[in-house]
């Protein structure tokens, strides 16, 4: 067993394949209890003398759910010790690096294609790597990228439409990074379709979280929220000019798509998306009352509003139109009744967003963050609220664990995989800092390696 799910993860980060995801640590934790010295869930010392079991045991532990306590210690026990090995003089550079890597960040939350970026070199220096598997890889890479830059070229066609700089100067012109966010949700070929869509509603979707949450008047907004729930044509005259193309964009890029759509009957499909997105536009309207009346609101409240505002329960509905087959209305009907998979991973979205931001955002006229609510509610210093709020992020992906384990006849894994893809690029984006406004060197580099530079055979 251990040597087939050895070989599945080799071929999953060497090409980013997710048909293996999930199954290589599907035991129950009581598998672990080898490593266990005693009954308090001391782990075995014995275990710091083979580096790659300890560094196995960690990645596993990243799998762990709710009330797994050998988990818990073994994750704080191997966390402690691989740090001590890596930055050990005496400790090899390769494998200094590789542990320093996953300690950054464990494969569960690592973005397919950037792990399988990651791990190339490092199967290629070990000794025993197939020469085959390893050169059909970088092939792969390099026919997959060729395809990708399509998609980025066509998009950046429709994006300069916008002309942002003239039209909408107080948004965020970030099709590139855009593009990146729907990558890290599927980056496989048979995606295209849905990637390029779901990277237009990403887009759309920036432009209006900047028009709620940074431009729009109070007066402007009501109006534009009642012409979204309308979603028509007539809408637009009673609309100022710069929102005009907002929502007529809108309208032209959920026409396209039902005309995509309708070749394969499943026009209907775009429909969800249109209602995803009035559902967050409603959601963006009670926090821009909440800003226009200076309310800060219980930290329950804020969350129920703003786990719907992030945008992410509209992304995953987006991220299923033109998906294929595997969708059925009953995939969007999952979406819309709240599952809780959805919701860890709107609340992951939430939770990273506001800690990053929290800084900045105070230092303008902004709705009061869910840091502001925790902090008046329970009148705590905000280094407190960013600790349990981390903490909150952790026990989400428990629940992603949880959830992604049950049945998958009920929710195919590839339908799952949209959302737990979509909290892979929070931890990638926003782990340390708002990454998405505030481009730095990791996300460029990101971006040039996926996008530009192609790799050497």
């Amino acid at each position: 067993m251990m040597h087939t799910v050895t070989t599945g993860l080799v071929v999953t980060r060497l090409f980013g394949s997710e048909s293996f995801d999930n199954k290589a640590f599907m035991f129950p934790q009581i598998v672990f209890r080898k490593y266990e010295l005693d009954n308090n869930g001391n782990l075995n010392e014995m275990l710091t003398k083979d580096v790659q079991a300890m560094l196995e045991l960690y990645e596993a532990t990243y799998l762990r759910v709710q009330d797994e306590a050998i988990l818990d210690n073994a994750l704080v026990f191997t966390k402690t010790h691989l740090n001590n090995i890596a930055n050990d003089p005496l400790c090899d550079g390769g494998l200094s690096k590789q542990i320093k890597e996953a300690l950054e960040r464990p494969i569960r939350k690592r973005l397919p294609r950037l792990d399988a970026l990651r791990y190339i070199p490092i199967y290629q220096q070990d000794v025993s790597h197939n020469k085959s598997l390893l050169r059909l890889a970088k092939l792969g890479f390099n026919h997959l990228q060729s395809l990708h830059k399509k998609e980025l070229s066509q998009l950046s066609k429709w994006w300069k439409d916008f002309d942002v700089p003239n039209n909408l100067h107080f948004m965020r012109d970030r099709l590139v990074e855009d593009y990146f966010w729907a990558l890290g949700v599927y980056f496989e070929p048979h995606y295209s379709r849905a990637r390029v869509f779901l990277t237009k509603v990403i887009a759309l979707l920036t432009i209006l979280d900047d028009t709620y949450d940074a431009y729009g008047t109070y007066e402007e907004l009501v109006i534009f929220s009642d012409a979204v729930q309308r979603w028509s044509i007539a809408s637009m005259d009673e609309l100022p000019n710069y929102m005009k193309l907002i929502y007529k964009s809108c309208l032209e890029v959920s026409e396209e798509m039902e005309e995509i759509m309708a070749k394969e009957g499943k026009a209907h499909h775009v429909n969800y998306a249109k209602e995803a997105m009035k559902e967050m536009a409603r959601n963006l309207m009670i926090e821009a009352k909440w800003r226009h009346e200076g309310y800060i609101p219980t930290v329950e409240d804020h969350k129920t509003v703003s786990i719907m505002s992030c945008g992410y329960k509209t992304l995953t509905v987006a991220s299923f139109v033109g998906m294929g087959d595997i969708i059925t209305d009953k995939s969007f009907e999952w979406v819309l009744g709240n599952p809780p998979l959805v919701i860890a991973s709107s609340q992951i979205c939430r939770l990273m967003d506001d800690i990053v931001s929290h800084e900045e955002e105070q230092k303008r006229n902004h709705v009061a963050s869910i840091i502001e609510a925790y902090m008046k509610q329970h009148d705590v210093k905000e280094e407190f609220v960013y600790d349990v709020f981390n903490q909150q992020v952790e026990e989400a992906w428990k629940t992603m664990n949880q959830e992604s384990f049950k049945c998958k006849d009920l929710v195919p894994m590839p339908v799952k995989m949209r959302v737990i893809n979509l909290a892979r690029v929070m931890d990638t984006l926003y782990k340390y800092d708002d990454t998405f406004t505030r481009v730095g060197k990791e996300l460029i580099g990101n971006i040039e390696s996926l996008f530009v530079h192609a790799m050497s055979l």
